[in-house]
């Protein structure tokens, strides 16, 4: 793969304690990082990975990050009373949202609770960005998007779920191959022939999904994300077993069931409370401590028995009790050590999304072992977040923190690559914000 000229780091981003050997700043970050000491985001820092990268030559950075939709944040004021209005205004949290994903330099951008996508399109354009977009479906006005720099990648194709069309409720979610491109004249590809840089290109799967909130249907939670992980992988083997990257609003926290299954690849479903298959209902927002400390009692994960009809739900087929997937996926922040203001005992933040009723995280960036992260976005800390009492702020457009993190192609992905069409073998700041 030909390498890149890349920059120096700046100055704002790095938070101390690194290795000797930093890695450059990849090609895919913009001359915009020299606006990060005074941006949106001032206040979160960058943590790097231990390992040194410093010669990897393409990577990406990932945002995903739920905006949250006018008319749920108009439908549901409830969750917003120690808000001041003004900061649930979409014209003016639309500018914050633009300005921080600039300051973040970010390749790809997944979103959800997109409910005026048109305004978020006519702003990203400008910044260079290409979208796709998912409507759920139902009554409701939002959905899903991914946007991705146009200058970076190449779309060779989009699929989208309704999971209503297997009885899984309205919520939809979005599957891109995205592709590299080699186009920069100041690289080697251009010495490459054509059938060379055909092979060389790097291609990724990449997902976006805003999972059910309902902390009682377990079952359909469930089946939404063994879908999406299920066509991510039958995608990824399409294209030539390329690296999936899965991001989103999953409705789960990390000692949930749901996240168990994301990480270890397989879960026996009767072992867990159906109603508590995501943990939401462990988690309050006036809890002084948000590691993992949940348990429950065999008698009480048993008191809702699953169904025959539930079962196929969350498993996509009659008698199934355990469920397993192939894609060997790791959490991006669980991948960079962190702080203990900011990150639980298993690496995770804290909180991604702070309301009078929750405070906690449900929000992530899985990616496959092709890939490895290079660095994370720290979220805030606890305390930090408390002083606010709640987001939206006067700082931040959305009740969710965006989590980012940047990925890097591992050296071993060179052997993977794959020609132009699928195979045929599968049809930190603590300052208040």
């Amino acid at each position: 793969m030909p390498r890149r000229k890349r920059e120096n780091l700046p100055l704002e981003s790095s938070t101390g304690n690194y290795p000797s050997k930093r890695r450059k700043h990849s090609h895919f970050e913009s001359s915009s990082s020299n606006r990060l000491a005074s941006s949106s985001s001032s206040s979160r820092k960058w943590v790097f990975s231990s390992e040194d990268y410093s010669d990897c030559a393409d990577t990406i950075v990932v945002v995903s990050y739920n905006i949250l939709g006018v008319e749920n944040a108009s439908n549901h004021l409830d969750l917003y009373s120690n808000i001041p209005r003004r900061f649930l205004d979409w014209g003016r949290r639309k500018r914050l949202i633009l300005e921080e994903i600039d300051s973040y330099n970010a390749s790809i951008l997944c979103f959800q609770e997109v409910d005026h996508f048109d305004d978020l399109d006519d702003l990203f354009q400008n910044n260079g960005f290409k979208s796709v977009y998912k409507g759920r479906t139902g009554e409701a006005n939002d959905g899903c998007a991914i946007f991705w720099k146009d200058k970076l990648f190449s779309l060779l194709h989009q699929e989208d779920i309704e999971f209503q069309k297997f009885g899984m409720r309205h919520n939809v979610a979005q599957l891109c191959v995205l592709e590299v491109n080699n186009n920069n004249p100041e690289s080697d590809t251009c010495k490459l022939t054509a059938e060379e840089q055909s092979t060389k290109n790097k291609r990724f799967v990449i997902g976006n999904i805003h999972v059910l909130f309902n902390p009682n249907r377990g079952d359909i939670k469930l089946g939404q994300v063994r879908l999406l992980i299920d066509k991510a992988y039958k995608l990824s083997q399409e294209w030539g077993d390329i690296p999936v990257i899965l991001a989103g609003d999953l409705n789960s926290v990390p000692q949930s069931a749901i996240y168990k299954f994301l990480s270890s690849s397989k879960l026996d479903i009767q072992s867990h409370d159906r109603r508590n298959m995501s943990g939401q209902l462990e988690i309050r927002p006036n809890h002084r401590e948000f590691r993992s400390n949940i348990s429950m009692s065999v008698s009480r994960q048993l008191l809702h028995k699953w169904s025959a009809e539930e079962l196929i739900l969350a498993t996509g087929a009659k008698g199934v009790t355990c469920l397993q997937h192939q894609l060997k996926l790791r959490s991006a922040y669980s991948g960079v050590p962190g702080k203990h203001r900011t990150r639980d005992d298993i690496g995770e933040p804290l909180a991604t999304s702070y309301h009078s009723k929750f405070m906690g995280t449900v929000d992530y960036i899985w990616h496959s072992e092709e890939l490895t992260p290079v660095r994370v976005l720290e979220t805030l800390p606890v305390d930090v977040l408390r002083r606010t009492r709640g987001l939206p702020t006067e700082k931040w457009g959305s009740d969710h923190l965006a989590v980012v993190c940047e990925l890097a192609f591992a050296k071993s992905d060179e052997s993977s690559e794959s020609s132009d069409l699928p195979s045929d073998e599968s049809s930190e700041s603590s300052d208040i914000p």
